[in-house]
């Protein structure tokens, strides 16, 4: 049986608060667009974590090393997004809601048949409990990707993920990264940037990815669109929950509408 380790730094607080987290959020989780943890150990100074392996790897490598890979098909992104929608639905929908607090696409991983689930739990944490509407903690995340609630105030609530999964839909359209310094000045924060041509519908083919060479529904690419910008809303309470992602994802793969030809 294929398996992935990873291996820890025992001699750090912050990699034994990792294996711990990913022990006992994992260690309790069974959804099929959640890696499975299959074992760990914790014996002298050796700290692992044995998981099922994901023969295809992330979704990080496939959007954005493509010159390693085939670029993804705009039926396979659509595929990959739902599955992580899934997961992220899941989470948020656990007796105590589990608040992963690092989505991005580096962390979504593919099997096989580019069936997509969701790793690293080492940044996970409950959400918060009774009337409370948020948790209040230090800021950890990855930039680019982080609620601008959680950078201004420290204040993390389950729909502060939607967010970072509207910038991942940005990144899946597009091809580009969440932050990238390479690119000029303007262009660098993909959410700045993006905004305006997800406000104007007409706007929308400038933001499909070019590797995808006009094979995709410009009915379902505007659609997905409308959501990722529903998603990326400044005040949380405006976003839609994980479950109305899911099921807006769902039905927008359920439109068969017929790609546009590509044009020499």
């Amino acid at each position: 049986m294929a398996v992935a380790i990873k291996k820890l730094n025992a001699e750090s607080v912050q990699g034994f608060q990792d294996w711990q987290a990913e022990v006992n959020f994992l260690g309790r989780l069974n959804h099929p667009n959640v890696v499975k943890l299959l074992g760990f150990c914790w014996e002298d100074e050796e700290l692992l974590l044995v998981y099922e392996f994901m023969s295809k790897g992330s979704l990080e490598s496939h959007l954005f090393r493509s010159s390693f890979t085939q670029p993804l098909s705009w039926e396979r992104r659509l595929k990959i997004a739902i599955g992580a929608a899934r997961g992220l639905a899941f989470l948020h929908s656990t007796e105590k809601e589990v608040i992963y607090r690092d989505f991005k696409t580096s962390n979504i991983l593919l099997d096989l048949n580019y069936n997509s689930k969701i790793s690293n739990f080492g940044l996970a944490r409950l959400g918060p409990a009774g009337e409370v509407s948020h948790v209040t903690t230090r800021i950890i995340g990855t930039y680019g990707y982080v609620a601008p609630e959680y950078v201004t105030a420290g204040h993390l609530y389950v729909k502060s993920e939607v967010y970072g999964f509207g910038v991942v839909l940005l990144e899946i359209m597009t091809g580009w990264r969440a932050h990238d310094v390479n690119r000029p000045h303007e262009q660098r924060n993909l959410v700045d940037w993006a905004k305006p041509f997800l406000v104007k519908k007409k706007k929308i083919k400038n933001l499909i990815d070019a590797k995808l060479e006009g094979q995709y529904s410009l009915k379902a690419a505007t659609l997905v669109g409308d959501l990722t910008l529903k998603c990326l809303e400044t005040h949380p309470r405006k976003r839609p929950s994980m479950q109305e992602v899911l099921e807006a994802l769902e039905h927008i793969e359920e439109l068969k509408e017929k790609p546009k030809e590509s044009k020499d």
